[in-house]
């Protein structure tokens, strides 16, 4: 376990990136349990933040319940929610969803879904799903005045024990193309952040994100004003953290590591 920065915090909640940190594929990370009781039983609040545009907040829910992991709809907060608000926010009504089915069903529920003349293009993981007639299709929606609305940025992803390419790449291209600038709804958004510690009424400076991504989860909580704890599993790589330039203010082997540090962080 080691340490950077602050010589004495004091952390009051926690948001707890989901893949990578709890749960690795289908396979819980030895120790989330125990340590998610430990949360419970201290009456540390905490949120499960996740990027993931694959699931709703439904099937995120059962998902975490199937694991073994206590999960209730106020503390799951994903940027496919975080979307939909953000949707609402701006009087946006009609949508071109580049999304899973379930996603795009849940979308469905609260704004037209149009093909032809949407004011948004909503852009989400859609896998190999991706080519060039769709990335053109998604281009002449921009060009006609469409804004490019993306769940989340995150440069790439991690399937078994390979990174894989994420959407953020799409993204920069359409701009690119299009010369928009597309709005970023899930992390690394300050929007985003800030969104789920007032969910616990919490400013940031109290809250600690749990991430295994040193620039989605730490970098995008530090900017937002929150602690950033990094661990070192799922897409975690050393080299990847030390390109980055960016310094957790803790670094630990894993979310089993997480009750000890915040003992001693926060004199619990």
């Amino acid at each position: 376990m080691s340490r950077h920065g602050r010589q004495r915090v004091s952390i009051q909640g926690l948001l707890l990136d989901l893949d990578g940190v709890l749960y690795s594929d289908d396979r819980l990370i030895e120790g989330a349990v125990a340590s998610i009781d430990w949360l419970q039983s201290h009456a540390v609040p905490f949120r499960y933040i996740t990027n993931t545009s694959t699931k709703t907040p439904q099937e995120l829910q059962k998902r975490l319940r199937s694991l073994g992991l206590p999960a209730t709809s106020e503390n799951i907060f994903s940027a496919v929610q975080a979307t939909e608000e953000w949707l609402r926010r701006e009087g946006i009504k009609r949508i071109a969803p580049l999304v899973r089915a379930s996603v795009e069903k849940m979308l469905a529920g609260d704004f037209e879904i149009d093909r032809l003349r949407p004011e948004a293009v909503v852009i989400g993981d859609i896998g190999e799903a991706w080519d060039y007639s769709l990335l053109q299709q998604a281009f002449q929606w921009l060009v006609d005045g469409a804004r490019l609305v993306c769940v989340h940025r995150n440069r790439y992803s991690r399937v078994g024990d390979t990174l894989s390419l994420d959407i953020g790449a799409f993204v920069v291209a359409l701009e690119y193309a299009a010369q928009a600038e597309a709005a970023v709804v899930g992390k690394p958004s300050a929007a985003f952040f800030h969104a789920a510690c007032a969910s616990f009424s919490l400013p940031p400076e109290q809250v600690a994100v749990v991430g295994d991504d040193i620039d989605a989860d730490v970098g995008g909580g530090r900017a937002a004003g929150c602690l950033g704890i990094l661990v070192e599993t799922g897409k975690f790589r050393s080299d990847l953290v030390a390109r980055s330039g960016i310094r957790p203010d803790f670094q630990i082997a894993s979310i089993a590591d997480l009750p000890e540090l915040l003992s001693g962080a926060s004199g619990r």
